[in-house]
């Protein structure tokens, strides 16, 4: 159940707000518990953050070289005749099959260590967000790395944890009042991200099946929208990063503890 004004809380007042909706609206906030935290200092993600965005970038190079090797084999198998076989030569499709393999590679290399640096930050910024405002959080702490994991349920648990984050991190103006920052960079780095991967998938599985030159033609299209939108959602994941690491250090220069417990 969450607060009846800002859906964004647990509801902590008999009519159902929590505790930062019931003080703007003049009621008087009810005691805060004592904070816990599993760190009582906060750590800046600026270099993490600054890392993720340069392998992103990289990333994304990557996948635009993959795109290239893409273009170039539905070129090869697009000349299709009316046997079923392609007029290539062996060493022009071994030169093709070569490069599409050297950019498929150089894709999962930038990708792992993308998501290592990416977990690392992702952690840190869960860390502060539990000092910034731990009722804001969703989930426990673990889940910021394990929600990765989980089959299906990965799909939606990261993002659930990043909207802890991203509340806790902008939810407080200078004057102590509740401040709503836009969600917008959150879901379309999540939306894309999400996309780019169910149709990656469907595409690379496709690819892998693909016995005749029409098949081979038609995938390789199909691995073209993969590898662009792949492109797309490291773009908004680059946005999102440099946002939230924005407004963490903007947070903490309010000091590190919640709105609701500060006198």
């Amino acid at each position: 159940m969450l607060c009846s004004t800002c859906r964004t809380r647990p509801p902590v007042t008999a009519d159902g707000r929590c505790a930062l909706c019931a003080r703007s609206a003049g009621a008087p906030a009810p005691h805060a518990p004592a904070f816990t935290a599993p760190q009582q200092w906060l750590r800046s993600p600026d270099t993490l953050a600054k890392t993720v965005v340069v392998l992103l970038v990289v990333v994304a190079v990557a996948d635009l070289l993959a795109v290239a090797a893409d273009l170039n084999v539905r070129s090869l198998f697009d000349g299709v005749l009316d046997q079923g076989f392609v007029a290539v030569e062996e060493a022009e499709a071994d030169r093709a099959d070569m490069f599409s393999a050297g950019a498929g590679i150089l894709q999962m290399l930038t990708t792992a260590a993308t998501a290592v640096a990416f977990l690392m930050w992702f952690w840190r910024v869960r860390a502060n967000a539990e000092i910034f405002d731990a009722s804001a959080q969703p989930m426990r702490p673990g889940w910021a790395i394990g929600g990765w994991f989980v089959p299906v349920a990965g799909l939606w648990l990261p993002r659930r944890v990043a909207g802890g984050i991203w509340v806790a991190s902008g939810g407080t103006d200078a004057d102590g009042t509740w401040r709503d920052v836009s969600r917008t960079p959150v879901n379309l780095w999540w939306g894309a991200w999400v996309l780019s991967l169910l149709v990656g998938r469907y595409a690379s599985g496709k690819y892998d099946r693909a016995e005749s030159a029409q098949e081979i033609a038609s995938a390789a299209s199909q691995m073209v929208v993969a590898d662009l939108l792949d492109v797309v959602a490291a773009v908004f994941a680059v946005l999102f990063v440099r946002k939230l690491t924005r407004m963490q250090g903007e947070r903490a220069a309010l000091g590190p503890y919640p709105l609701g417990a500060r006198p």
